[in-house]
């Protein structure tokens, strides 16, 4: 199958999606430039933060990015290569991109607010509730899935030669194991990610205290990336996966109760560099290795693999490939942090639906360097192995193939690109985990107002909830296997979206505004959730896994619930009271 053929294909489709449906979009919501922000309206110095465009778009794709466009499209290429290609294109234009740039638009709107308080507003007391219940749950199940996947891909080994690579005349670190000489890949990306979190603050000085200009702001954060790698090669932190997994539990926890500035922002805007870099590697090396005419080695259909590994193609391939299509993670980091920063009304659809785009191109990306990179048998033995004692390693599996395709592109050793491609995901699995903590301690405190009458006051500090998150990440993923979590992560995620949707929708409905471009994809992935969440179910049941099988079915209830509410808002007799009600609080604000 050619490259360029799939690749031209995907970026025309994006391409209508800018320049035609986002524009679209942006005009059924009612987008008004001259309208203030929350961060300009609430600036606070601390959450509320106006923020320049560039900067508080690294911030959110850095954010989204994390692992989920690179995993999923790795993991679910065992369906075949065109059933993938086409639900991330499909998906990331008219689902993914409407998702979250509608969730940050109607936060905005609603001051910066969390979509469980969007929820309370269209749905009532109870739909805030089961929002705040079902987000909290989600969190720790993404934060695990990242943590336990970072834990592994931090101390991957792999083979010299099968990389290129020659033992005496290498800048890997190696070791013998049976023979055969390995290479420490993933102590190179360890010693980027400390480098990277101690030069942050110093960035945040830069930018949000001394207000430098946006050239010397990148040059710095390329200085510090190119930096952090260089130090990696010469000396690679080689730590077992479950030390990692402390000491990135006590980092997250550290950086999800200060200062945005302090470590967050700055340490987005570092790590987008690199995938600014890699992405435009990516593409590079797929035109040049398309022209020089490699093709794609993998099946172009392999369902029957796919639902002996993964189940069936529907739903556990739309749940599989969550982030490079529709994510409902990114409504949370939309009404949690990015809705807090953007300066013009305007900014949502260039921040919002612009940057998930960007992500479905980097996951068209992932999925043409994989299936170019590997044969279908090496890819299976990584990612799919049939020894039990064997962990999946879909991060590994990336990281090879993209060596791989930049030595057919670009000609750069494999061997160094094997070590950028696992650069590429490392320092934003990490970025993502200490937003998620830090949307969990926003959660935390919500949940406490709505069980106690008077919240004690140690209740109400943000160390404590924070730790409170990261403790129930660290118990998940110290427990389950990463290619464990990963469904029902997928699952939940998917389904976080969906209701994000449906709350949209109701806000919509309520301002006699149009939904319907809301409406379809919500009730498409509620139906994809709800059939994934009952496959689980009967999984963990034999598995007798307990942990998971109680929040499947607590995932199932509050599903349900929440739908319910939704349809009773739609079919509410007096909606244009309520409607009319809305619009005199918007004149009002």
């Amino acid at each position: 199958m050619s490259i360029l053929l799939f690749i031209a294909l995907a970026f025309l489709a994006f391409w209508f999606g800018l320049r035609y449906y986002a524009k679209l979009v942006a005009k059924w919501l009612g987008e008004n430039p001259s309208r203030l922000t929350p961060a300009v309206k609430l600036n606070d110095g601390h959450d509320y933060v106006p923020t320049k465009r560039y900067v508080v778009f690294a911030h959110h794709f850095a954010t989204i990015a994390g692992a989920g466009p690179i995993l999923g499209p790795t993991m679910a290429a065992l369906y075949g290569f065109i059933p993938a290609w086409l639900w991330i294109l499909l998906g990331g234009i008219f689902f993914g991109a409407v998702h979250d740039f509608t969730s940050l638009f109607v936060s905005m709107r609603e001051g910066g607010k969390s979509m469980a308080e969007i929820a309370k507003k269209t749905l009532g007391n109870t739909g805030f509730k089961l929002f705040i219940l079902f987000t909290i749950l989600m969190i720790v199940l993404v934060t695990s899935a990242f943590l336990n996947a970072t834990a592994i891909s931090l101390t991957s080994v792999w083979p010299l030669e099968k990389i290129g690579g020659n033992p005496k005349h290498t800048l890997l670190h190696t070791f013998e194991k049976d023979g055969v000489v390995m290479a420490k890949i993933g102590g190179i990306a360890s010693m980027s990610v400390i480098v990277i979190t101690l030069f942050s603050p110093m960035i945040g000085w830069l930018i949000y205290r001394k207000k430098v200009s946006p050239i010397l702001s990148y040059g710095t954060a390329a200085l510090v990336c190119v930096l952090s790698i260089v130090l990696g090669f010469y000396f690679p932190i080689t730590l077992s996966p479950k030390i990692w997994m402390i000491v990135i539990t006590i980092y997250v926890l550290i950086a999800s109760g200060l200062p945005v500035w302090i470590i967050m922002q700055p340490r987005d805007f570092v790590n987008v560099q690199i995938l600014y870099g890699g992405i435009l590697m990516l593409l590079l090396s797929v035109f040049i290795a398309g022209f020089q005419g490699n093709s794609i080695h993998f099946p172009a259909f392999n369902v029957s693999s796919g639902i002996e590994k993964l189940g069936l193609i529907w739903p556990m391939m739309f749940i599989t490939i969550a982030c490079g299509a529709i994510s409902g993670f990114h409504s949370l980091v939309a009404g949690g942090t990015t809705g807090k920063q953007i300066m013009n009304e305007t900014d949502a659809r260039k921040v919002g639906y612009y940057a998930m785009i960007l992500e479905s191109a980097l996951a068209v990306c992932v999925l043409i360097a994989v299936g170019v990179a590997f044969s279908f048998t090496d890819y299976q033995s990584l990612v799919w192995p049939d020894d039990p004692n064997v962990k999946s390693n879909p991060i590994l599996a990336f990281s090879l193939a993209a060596g791989n395709l930049f030595y057919m592109g670009l000609k750069v050793p494999i061997e160094i690109g094997t070590v950028f491609g696992i650069l590429l995901v490392e320092g934003f699995i990490v970025t993502t985990l200490d937003t998620a903590v830090r949307l969990n301690r926003y959660l935390f405190e919500e949940l406490w107002g709505m069980i106690f009458r008077e919240v004690p006051s140690w209740l109400r500090q943000p160390w404590v909830n924070a730790a409170i998150s990261v403790f129930f990440m660290w118990i998940l993923a110290t427990t389950n296997a990463f290619s464990v979590l990963w469904p029902i992560f997928g699952t939940t995620n998917q389904m976080l979206a969906a209701l994000s949707l449906l709350a949209v929708s109701a806000w919509l409905l309520l301002r006699r505004k149009k939904f319907f471009f809301t409406l379809v994809p919500a009730i498409f992935m509620l139906v994809t959730t709800v059939a994934s969440l009952l496959i689980l179910l009967q999984q963990y049941i034999l598995k007798k896994n307990y942990v998971l099988l109680f929040a499947d079915t607590f995932l199932l209830i509050l599903a349900i619930s929440v739908t319910i509410l939704t349809l009773k808002t739609f079919l509410r007799p007096n909606k244009g009271e309520l409607a009319f009600e809305l619009e005199e609080e918007t004149v009002q604000t």
